[in-house]
Order: structure tokens, then C-alpha cells, then sequence
């Protein structure tokens, strides 16, 4: 074997090699192949998948979508059913990648009650929990909707214009509970970047976010959430694995 050929040969396996290891991660894809609505809990309502999506050009605050594979779009109409993970979960890190035309509103939500907000909030100098990439604010439903705080602002303005796509990338720390149910310790957001840039590490989660912070019991594992009843959004790239995280032992 000639040395030309040792090398060509000792590429193609490295190249293998780290194909491997990109395989075998630990992230669970949850918005690929042809039933990637599979991991998600009924209801989906009417949420379908779409080869490609954009801005609507006649209508920005609407989303045009092709159908096919690999994005997930909440509907023609922008509002349907909370999309939730058919796993739960407790310390995780969480990708997701998601478009919005001008003026939409959505929220990933860790355990479905910790929520980072996806808005419209590009080039907005003064930023609150509500803006894109905030812990969102507690809140009460009645007798309408009202903030109670501010929520936790993101350190900057990450945001990109609407219509563009965005990546959302969150490490979550489940709340911790004794063998009798007791919280002994809260939730928090270890590191949360959007578009690169960090605007969040280590903040302390005392109760679940909006309006859940009184309607919602804490618990030590809960679904993934993407919220689809505010406005039109499309995700894509959604991907979890578990976050060891270093501390007291969840229940």
C-alpha cells in the first residue's frame, strides 16, 4: 500500500469518526423525519410541517410556507393548540432555531411552565421579560391580562428582523424536591444564547413564568413547550439532550 493511499484511508476514517461522533451526541431531534409530529402529545391541532417558510410578501404579518419536511408551522392561521413533548424532562439543553413574521409573539417553555419569549422586539433600545429572549413576566388572566413584574429583560438585543431565521439555545435546570415533595431547591436558567450572543446565565426560577406561576403546581420533570396561540411561528432543528448538571439530586 503506497503512502498516498495510507493517508487518502486514515482521512476517510477520521472523517467517519467524527461523523459518529456528531451522531451520537445525545440530542433527540424532535421536528425531523416524515412524522415529526410523532413526538409531540395530542392535540397538535393545526400544526404541520413545511419544507421551507418565509415572510409572507403580502402580508408581513403572516407566514407562506411550502409543505414537505422539517419545519414545524403552527397552522395557516398562526393559532392553534401548545405544541408539548411527549417526554418529560428535567435538567436539559435545548436548540431550537424559529422564524416570525412582523409583530408575532411565541415562548419556549421549559417543563411547560419556565418560558423564554420569542417577539418581534428587533431594534427596541429598552427591554423587558416580554421581549424576545426575556424570562417572561408572572402575570394574572383576569380581569384581563396584566403583568404582575417585568420578568427577567435579556442582557441584550439579540434579536434579528422578523422574517429571518433565529437560534434559541437554553440549558435548564429543573427545580429540586425532597422524597416528600418539598422544593428544596429552584429551577433555573444556567445559559441562555440567542443568535450567539449570551443574554442570560444563572438565573433563579422562584415559581413558573406568566400566568402559570400561580395556576401551576412546580414539579421535578415536565414537557417541552412551544407556544402556538400567539401569533404565527415556524421551528425548526428543535433538539434536546439531557444536562448534567451539578448540585442536589433530583427527586
Amino acid at each position: 500500500m503506497t503512502l498516498a493511499v495510507r493517508l487518502v484511508l486514515g482521512l476517510v476514517t477520521l472523517a467517519a469518526a467524527a461523523t459518529l461522533a456528531s451522531a451520537d451526541d445525545g440530542w433527540t431531534d424532535l421536528s425531523s423525519g416524515k412524522d415529526a409530529l410523532a413526538g409531540w402529545r395530542k392535540p397538535t391541532g393545526a400544526w404541520f410541517t413545511a419544507s421551507s417558510v418565509q415572510m409572507d410578501p403580502h402580508n408581513p404579518r403572516r407566514l407562506a410556507a411550502e409543505r414537505g419536511q422539517g419545519i414545524l408551522v403552527n397552522g395557516p392561521h398562526g393559532n392553534t393548540h401548545n405544541l408539548l413533548s411527549k417526554e418529560d424532562f428535567r435538567d436539559v439543553e435545548v436548540h431550537v432555531e424559529f422564524l416570525i413574521p412582523k409583530r408575532s409573539n411565541s415562548g419556549v417553555k421549559l417543563e411547560g411552565r419556565y418560558e423564554i419569549q420569542i417577539f418581534d422586539s428587533y431594534g427596541k433600545a429598552h427591554l423587558t421579560g416580554a421581549d424576545c429572549g426575556g424570562v417572561y413576566p408572572r402575570a394574572e388572566e383576569e380581569p384581563q391580562y396584566h403583568y404582575l413584574d417585568k420578568g427577567v429583560p435579556p442582557r441584550v438585543n439579540a434579536c434579528r428582523p422578523a422574517g429571518q431565521w433565529q437560534t434559541l439555545d437554553i440549558i435548564f435546570q429543573a427545580p429540586r424536591f425532597d422524597r416528600h415533595g418539598h422544593k428544596t431547591a429552584d429551577g433555573r436558567f444556567v445559559k441562555v444564547v440567542l443568535n450567539g450572543k449570551v443574554i442570560h446565565e444563572n438565573v433563579v426560577l422562584h415559581c413558573p413564568t406568566g400566568a402559570a406561576w400561580r395556576l401551576e403546581k412546580e414539579v421535578p420533570a415536565g414537557p417541552l413547550l412551544l407556544q402556538a396561540d400567539h401569533g404565527p411561528v415556524a421551528f425548526r432543528h428543535v433538539r434536546v439532550r439531557p444536562y448534567l448538571a451539578k448540585g442536589p439530586t433530583a427527586s
